[in-house]
């Protein structure tokens, strides 16, 4: 009987973790970790303002860098992950960036990979303030130009 109950007691907590891992948030995993498989992609992307956007904010004196600047200007709204990098506008990658899921789109955006489009850009570029508006073009994009 003992037996028995410690079984149950094992596949239940087994099972509620499972069910707890399943429903955890996406998580950042970073630019440099979409690199391995996006080089081209990345080495444009390392060119542009958005790369530098968090140290372009720090080191500006048209305005005072608060906490509130990095809402834009870092992918998690800290400095840990400087500058506005992949996951800023693609989502956080931790549920999208196996191989198996990528090489499938319709699997990718199942499991959150957000195709950008012109409100992606908008929720920073809003044109108030500092923050000009920006089309979602190839030109300011020229990342995505190179994507295959």
């Amino acid at each position: 009987m003992k037996r028995t109950v410690l079984v149950v007691a094992v596949v239940v907590a087994i099972l509620g973790l499972g069910a707890l891992a399943a429903s955890a948030a996406p998580t950042y995993i970073g630019a440099e970790k979409c690199k391995m498989c996006h080089k081209i992609q990345y080495e444009s992307w390392a060119q542009t303002k958005h790369a530098k956007a968090t140290e372009g904010a720090k080191a500006s004196k048209e305005w005072k860098f608060e906490a509130a600047c990095l809402t834009c200007h870092a992918t998690n709204k800290d400095e840990a992950m400087a500058g506005v990098q992949c996951e800023a506008c693609h989502g956080a990658g931790s549920d999208y960036k196996t191989l198996s899921v990528m090489k499938d789109v319709a699997k990718a955006k199942a499991a959150g990979l957000t195709i950008p489009t012109q409100a992606t850009c908008d929720a920073c570029h809003d044109g108030k303030e500092h923050h000009k508006k920006q089309a979602f073009t190839k030109d300011v994009h020229a990342h995505k130009a190179a994507a295959k």
